[in-house]
């Protein structure tokens, strides 16, 4: 198999039958589905048996686990594609050509290590927004200090949850962010953007809704990895740094904000040399 798509769920009944019908309809059919159920009491497993009949080729089970990301790595043991996509339940595939269109990007591209395209966040109040993520940009670790690779939309070769390690599950929110900081940013592993609407994101989900949690365990994370200069380089300057690059876009104001920034700098030098000179007198 070229693909396994992933999908984990406790409690959410709705929600994976409305990821199951979306995977269910695509077009072409070279893949393999894998469900990886918490057991659930709200009918999850029903939902299950009632729509394994629309699947060539389905594997699933229902079992306790400890979490999202445990959940994911029993997945992705039991997954045998060559690239793994990760569709939680309550998110769905954003159209029914969705994986013949990144199959044919895949060959395109000579079948890079990480693939990603769009995912349409669906929020709350019903508006969509599209995410490109980094749109082709090969992401930093300055990317990566406030920010991530969507794993929804993502095409990840298996292998590399044999090199870099599965999802560390003792990271009850960030394990896929931990995940992408070791590949990308430490392990040079340069992700390829298509410009294909992957996925539609439930915006409803535990990273979306704790939001606070989320920035404070990436936080400790960054302490952890990172020398203590390091990160509050990263601390004080990050910001800054994702500014210039946005005003770089812009080639008048960039000019003029370079002209300001060299009149400072002559400035503070010419200052600098006068104290000199009193010094030394």
């Amino acid at each position: 198999m070229k693909l396994s798509i992933i999908t984990i769920n406790r409690n959410n009944a709705a929600g994976l039958e409305k990821t199951m019908c979306s995977v269910s309809t695509q077009t072409c059919k070279e893949f393999e589905y894998v469900v990886i159920d918490g057991a659930s009491t709200d009918g999850s497993v029903e939902v299950i048996k009632k729509l394994e009949s629309e699947f060539a080729n389905l594997k699933w089970l229902s079992e306790h686990d400890s979490g999202i990301y445990n959940a994911m790595n029993k997945g992705i043991r039991m997954a045998t594609g060559n690239y793994i996509q990760i569709l939680n339940s309550g998110d769905i595939l954003a159209s029914s050509e969705v994986v013949a269109k990144m199959f044919k990007s895949l060959e395109s591209m000579s079948y890079p290590d990480i693939m990603y395209g769009n995912m349409i966040k669906d929020s709350i109040n019903g508006k969509k927004v599209r995410d490109k993520g980094f749109a082709g940009k090969i992401p930093t670790m300055i990317d990566f200090f406030h920010g991530t690779l969507n794993h929804d939309p993502a095409y990840i070769k298996r292998c590399l949850f044999e090199k870099y390690g599965y999802y560390r599950e003792d990271l009850p929110i960030t394990a896929d962010w931990r995940w992408y900081v070791e590949a990308i940013p430490f392990g040079g592993v340069k992700p390829v953007y298509v410009d294909i609407d992957v996925t539609v994101f439930d915006m409803t989900g535990v990273s979306e809704t704790q939001i606070a949690k989320r920035e404070k365990e990436r936080d400790e994370e960054l302490k952890r990895i990172l020398p203590l200069g390091v990160y509050q380089d990263y601390k004080n300057y990050h910001f800054p740094i994702e500014q210039w690059t946005r005003i770089k876009k812009i080639g008048v104001v960039y000019k003029f904000f370079y002209f300001v920034e060299r009149v400072i700098f002559k400035f503070e030098k010419r200052r600098e040399k006068r104290k000199n000179q009193q010094i030394n007198r």
